[in-house]
Order: C-alpha cells, then sequence, then structure tokens
C-alpha cells in the first residue's frame, strides 16, 4: 500500500510541477529533468547502537523540497529544471545501520528513478559517513546501484559533509562533488545549492562532464573536534578552498575531506578533490591543497581547552562568569554516539556540590530513556520520580543512573526527541528524552522552561559548540569522557584503516600526495 500511495504522490507532484511551470513560463521541452535522492548519517562503529530506517526520518516525492530552502516554489533554481526527487533521508549520528534499513531506503529510491527517467542530472545529497553492517563504503555502493538504473549520461553532482569519506568508487561515479568549507557546518545550505548550481549550469551549457577529476587520498585520520575553521590550522587551510575553487577558469571545485574517525574502515581517511576542464589547473590545485594539509598536521589540535571531567568541574567551579559549558565529548550524539552512556551524569550526581536544591545550578542535556519518560508523565509537572535512566544500549562504562526529584516539565513533539522531561536532582536539571536528541541551540532548553543563559553550568553531550551555544557560553571546556566517539583515538580498536597514517604513525615518511586522475563515470 505504501508504494501504491508513493507512487500516486509522485505522479500527482510531476503533474502539478509541469502545471506551475506552464503558469509562469512559456510551455518548453528543453527543461533539464533532474532527480533528487541521498541518504546522510555519520555512524560510528565503536559504538554498539544499531540505526534503523526510521531514524532517517525519510521525505518523499515533493516533501524533499521542504530540505532546502533554494528550492522553494518561489526561487529562481526551482524554475529552472523539471525537479522529480524520489527520496531523501537524514538521520541523527549514531551506530550502524542495519542491511534491512540500508536494502529498504535503496531499494525504494532505484524504483521511484526507474518510473521517473529518463534524466539529465541527479543532485545527491550525502553525508559520506555511513557505515552499514556488513557492507564498506555504502554511499559508493549507492550511487553504483544509481548507475545501473540513470545511465552514465546522467549528470551527477554530490554533496557531502567534510567529514565525510570519498572512496575511489565514489569519486568515479560522481560528476561534480563537493563538501562543506566550515566547520561547524554553518555553509551546509550553501553548499548544497553550490552542488545544484554547478550541475545545472554543466547541464543548460552543454559543457557535461568535467573532463578531470583529481583525487589525493591524504593519510591524515583526525576527529572534527581538532580540525576546527575556527581556529588555525584549519581555519586557513579552509580559507584557501574559495578562491582557487571558485575564481579560476578551468576549475569547477575543489575540496577538501577531513574523514569520518569513528568508523573502522579503509575509506577512512582525508581526501582532496578537485574538477574541472583544464587538466593543468586541476592537477596543481588538487596537490597544493594536499600538500599543504600534510604540512600542517602537526599543528592541529582540540577547537577549546581540554581536560578530565574533575578537571573541567574545577573550572566551572572557579569561572566568575556564566553560563560555563562543558562538553560531554565521549558520548556525543551529533558524531555517532549512542547518547545514552550515563558515566558522567553518574559522577556529577554523586558529587556534594549538587546535593542540595540551592546548589550550584547545572543544566545537563540530555539522557534517554522511554521508561523513565513514562514515569515522569505519570507523575505530572511538580511530581515526584524515582527510576533509572541511561545505559539501555551503551551499558560499557556505567550502569544506568537513579533519578530521584521533581518533574519540572513535560514537553511534546520534538522530531527526534518525540517527549522530552526535566527532572531536577539536587540543584541538577536533567533532561531526559524519549529518544535521543542533541541540544545545540537555545530554544531547546527554553521551550522546556530552561535558562541556560542564568545557569552556573550546562553540561551537553557535544564535542565543538553548535553557533548558538558557542555565542552563550563564558567558558568552555571539553570533557575527555568515554563513549562511541572517545577522542582519544588510540585508545579506540582500529583494525582495518589503511597504515601509515597520521597521527597513529607520527613518524611516518611523507607519503605520495601525487594527484591520481579518475576515469570519467562510465569510463574504466
Amino acid at each position: 500500500m505504501k508504494h501504491i500511495v508513493l507512487g500516486l504522490t509522485a505522479w500527482l507532484f510531476t503533474l502539478s510541477c509541469g502545471l506551475s511551470q506552464s503558469a509562469t513560463q512559456p510551455a518548453s521541452t528543453t527543461l533539464p529533468r533532474i532527480a533528487i535522492a541521498g541518504l546522510g548519517i555519520e555512524s560510528s562503529t565503536f559504538s554498539p547502537a544499531i540505526t534503523t530506517e526510521e531514524a532517517f526520518h525519510a521525505r518523499y516525492g515533493p516533501e524533499v523540497f521542504n530540505a532546502y530552502p533554494f528550492m522553494m516554489p518561489v526561487s529562481p533554481l526551482r524554475k529552472q529544471a523539471m525537479w522529480l526527487p524520489t527520496i531523501v533521508g537524514k538521520s541523527l549520528p549514531g551506530g550502524a545501520v542495519t542491511r534491512e534499513a540500508y536494502e529498504s531506503l535503496v531499494n525504494k529510491t532505484l524504483d521511484s528513478l526507474k518510473k521517473y527517467g529518463p534524466y539529465d542530472g541527479l543532485y545527491f545529497d550525502i553525508h559520506g559517513a555511513m557505515s552499514v553492517v556488513g557492507l564498506d563504503d555504502p554511499e559508493g555502493d549507492f550511487l553504483a546501484r544509481i548507475r545501473k538504473v540513470i545511465g552514465y549520461k546522467t549528470l551527477v553532482s554530490t554533496s557531502m559533509d567534510l567529514h565525510g569519506n570519498v572512496s575511489w568508487r565514489l569519486a568515479q561515479n560522481s560528476d561534480l562533488i563537493t563538501c562543506y568549507r566550515m566547520a561547524p557546518h554553518e555553509d551546509a545550505m550553501q553548499t548544497k545549492e553550490r552542488a545544484v548550481v554547478n550541475l545545472l549550469d554543466r547541464i543548460k551549457s552543454g559543457k557535461g562532464k568535467p573532463a578531470y577529476k583529481a583525487w589525493i587520498p591524504v593519510p591524515i585520520l583526525l576527529p572534527g573536534e581538532k580540525t576546527s575553521t575556527r581556529i588555525e590550522p584549519g581555519k586557513s587551510l579552509y580559507k584557501q578552498v574559495e578562491p582557487l575553487a571558485d575564481h579560476r577558469e578551468g576549475i569547477v571545485d575543489a575540496a577538501i575531506w577531513i574523514g569520518y574517525a569513528w568508523a573502522d574502515e579503509p575509506r577512512n581517511h582525508a581526501v582532496v578533490m578537485v574538477t574541472g576542464d583544464d587538466k593543468a589547473k586541476v592537477t596543481e590545485t588538487a596537490e597544493k591543497l594536499a600538500l599543504d594539509f600534510w604540512n600542517v598536521r602537526n599543528q592541529f589540535d582540540f577547537v577549546a581547552p581540554t581536560g578530565t571531567l574533575e578537571k573541567s568541574l574545577s573550572d566551572a567551579f572557579a569561572s566568575k562568569k556564566h553560563p560555563f559549558f562543558i562538553s560531554d565529548t565521549g558520548d556525543n550524539p551529533t558524531a555517532g554516539g549512542a547518547g545514552d552512556v550515563t558515566w558522567t551524569l553518574t559522577q556529577l550526581l554523586a558529587r556534594p556540590e549538587f546535593k542540595k536544591a540551592d546548589g550550584p545550578s547545572l543544566i545537563y542535556a540530555s539522557i534517554p530513556d522511554p521508561e523513565l519518560v513514562k514515569k515522569a508523565m505519570t507523575a505530572g509537572v511538580g511530581g515526584q520520580v524515582d527510576g533509572v535512566a541511561g545505559a539501555r544500549v551503551d551499558s560499557r562504562f556505567a550502569p544506568p543512573v537513579r533519578l530521584k526529584g521533581t518533574v519540572e516539565s513535560i514537553v511534546k513533539g520534538d522530531k527526534d526527541a518525540e517527549v522530552e522531561v526535566v527532572v531536577k536532582v539536587g540543584s541538577v536539571h536533567v533532561i531526559v528524552t524519549q529518544k535521543r536528541k542533541p541540544y545545540h541551540k537555545e530554544i531547546d532548553f527554553t521551550r522546556l522552561g530552561l535558562k541556560p543563559r542564568d545557569a552556573d553550568i550546562v553540561v551537553v553531550k557535544i564535542g565543538y559548540l553548535e553557533p548558538e551555544l558557542y555565542a552563550m557560553q563564558q567558558g568552555w571546556i571539553m570533557a575527555l569522557t568515554p563513549g562511541g566517539v572517545n577522542q582519544d583515538l588510540a585508545r579506540l580498536p582500529f583494525k582495518r584503516i589503511k597504515r601509515p597514517i597520521f597521527p597513529f604513525d607520527k613518524d611516518m615518511a611523507t607519503p605520495n600526495l601525487s594527484a591520481q586522475m579518475v576515469p570519467l563515470s562510465g569510463e574504466k
């Protein structure tokens, strides 16, 4: 039944798309036909969590447009093509995706593409760090299977997170490819729009596939918290990209991928890629960026002060300015952590400073536990709740933590959390969610009745602070805590990454950073 509904929705959308275009411009048979598809997630293979299909919150047919502000009906881009969206799914980072979920979403995409082809172009919107149980390089596999449906005359423009991984297979099957140039990813939508604009330009101009694609694997594997573009050397390294990519004749795009540090696959490492029509400039640009990246490898460091949880709390107590933020980095759900590791919260609730209601005010965001949420809803706002929370998925570092306190608020309707409750235990306001959720905007707190700007300490399960939290903090430290995205990569049981690689092999010889020319899609 679902396939019938999806098919009807897509047919109605195609019809309405044609009608709306004929009402705003002369009828034309020359508008390019462009499909939209993609799946995005960061998946830690060091977390026991698994990701199922529902986590992707997949959009189908015309719903896909809602993911792209630059593709709204009033946008000039919307009128430049006959857009045929299939499926776009984006999941919170988490554990490896089940093979069943992956196959289901991929096959639904392929079925849709088969129905509404042929296509002049495909916008392929992915993250690039998806892990699937029993399958290496899922994004490369996905695009290779798409190619079997749409063929190789169709131009494919791929956009990615800079923490994604670019395998040779993904590079070969993409004609145009780019990634974010900022971390935190404040340029996410600009990047996606650039990928679409480049695709339209190559189709409408008749230039077609760029003649050259240079791919250089750079043997570096570092976490995003050490490669932020807020600070050096990432700041200067990435500042080079725009002038080289967007303002040089013969270059279509240039990009630097940091790669994803918390999955154990051979493709997990940094990559530089440049596309264009001038072989010499494409090669020169790629080799310059790769060498510059390699030369600053020893300068990368954490974007904020770091320390143990004990040191982090000592710094917070000593600070005269508030709020003081502590990043609980090891179980960061925005990087692939399970989100329910209780180690840090257990330590906090055991501290004598927080035992009394009038102690230092601390907000903890967050711990998922549907059973505790159910108890809190039964007790109601103002009622007392007593139960355990967390460690349902990842109990390697601490068992479920006991929460005995007052229910301060209950809020329903969040896309990720579904239900959020605040339980006050001593002077700690613990946010408990039905499903895991990262807290990275001020409204995430204020909608629950919390005032993070007035708190003494705010502890968030996150790595580097997202822009709103960063602007709010009056002090900040990243606590090096345990979890599936442990910042101390050497402590993780890597077995399959390509060695030698920095920083695991700090004394390795300078690698060959010559450009490798990737065959055009469809060629060998």
